[in-house]
């Protein structure tokens, strides 16, 4: 059943590294994201960009978990809109802010008993795993631990890691790692990768075959789940063809029209229901705007399937 695109915008950097990602959503409506995707045939319910505006702070009280209470809440508030989304008949586009509003896309599709036999898939579509732990890198940034929290890895804040309705929140199983860069991840990120089994199609065959690789991903999620989200971070562009991401990794990565092709590949599954996106840094970008505007341009395209193999519709399971 064709449903309509519930726009949600989460203006918050508190689990990055520094501020920016905190301007994301309301510079991609500047540059009539709303607009080009009503043009593109998607018809789009506006759920706003929420309460206030949380810019990144250094928090020297926890330095390991930085801002962690407010990145909880910014997670929790998620959760809320994107539950009253679906009980609208939306299809959730999650639109931040860094990296952990992810927890409250995932939260907020799960049924509010935490039904363990509910199968929630994801396929997260990152150059970095996100597989870290408060314990297991120096710099506190949460945004790089999202992962680990979902699937309740040891070491994980609980404040997070138990913030929805069960636990963990995905299994290891309902999880693959799109387009991760293993020379990204850290050493700890590939103990876990292995300990779990966790599944995952580098950066590098992405790069060689974007439609291809998505295509693999989606025949190894779709059938272990009954709903599947896209997590779209960014920061798997590569800076250097298009400075679009708080992390400014240069000559690694996808060219934007690589990464596109796979994303519009993977919003294409019939069992698609949210799409978040991450990480997207305006102040990185050309001072004209430029880059701001080439990416509400693509994200319009892939959204509306005129860029991708789908027929131009969203659906909802």
């Amino acid at each position: 059943m064709t449903r309509t695109l519930g726009l949600i915008g989460v203006p918050s950097s508190m689990g990055a590294f520094a501020p920016g990602q905190e301007k994301g959503p309301m510079a991609l409506r500047e540059a009539d994201l709303l607009g080009r995707l009503s043009r593109s045939g998607i018809e789009v319910a506006d759920h706003g960009n929420g309460g206030r505006v949380r810019r990144w702070r250094p928090d020297r009280e926890n330095r390991r978990a930085q801002n962690l209470s407010a990145v909880a809440e910014v997670a929790r508030e998620t959760a809320e809109r994107v539950r009253e989304a679906r009980e609208a008949g939306h299809l959730p586009l999650v639109v931040g802010g860094d990296c952990t509003v992810e927890l409250g896309t995932v939260a907020g599709l799960l049924s509010s008993d935490g039904s363990p036999g509910e199968r929630l898939g994801l396929i997260y579509y990152d150059v970095h795993p996100d597989l870290n732990v408060p314990a297991s890198v120096g710099e506190g940034a949460l945004d790089w631990m999202g992962v680990a929290h979902m699937l309740g890895v040891e070491g994980a804040a609980e404040p997070l890691s138990r913030l929805g309705p069960r636990f963990p929140l995905l299994q290891d199983e309902n999880v693959l790692l799109f387009s991760y860069g293993p020379e990204q991840a850290t050493e700890h990120e590939r103990r876990v990768i292995e300990r779990r089994k966790l599944r995952g199609i580098p950066v590098g065959e992405v790069a060689a075959d974007p439609e291809g690789a998505a295509a693999r991903a989606l025949a190894e999620m779709e059938p272990r789940c009954d709903r599947l989200l896209v997590h779209f971070d960014v920061d798997t562009v590569d800076f250097t063809d298009l400075p679009l991401s708080e992390n400014t990794g240069r000559n690694e990565g996808l060219p934007f029209d690589a990464a596109l092709r796979a994303l519009g590949e993977v919003l294409g599954s019939e069992k698609l229901a949210a799409v978040t996106v991450t990480e997207f840094n305006p102040d990185h970008g050309e001072e004209d705007g430029s880059t701001t505007w080439a990416l509400a341009k693509g994200l319009a395209a892939v959204l509306s399937g005129s860029s991708a193999s789908g027929n131009g519709t969203l659906t909802v399971p």
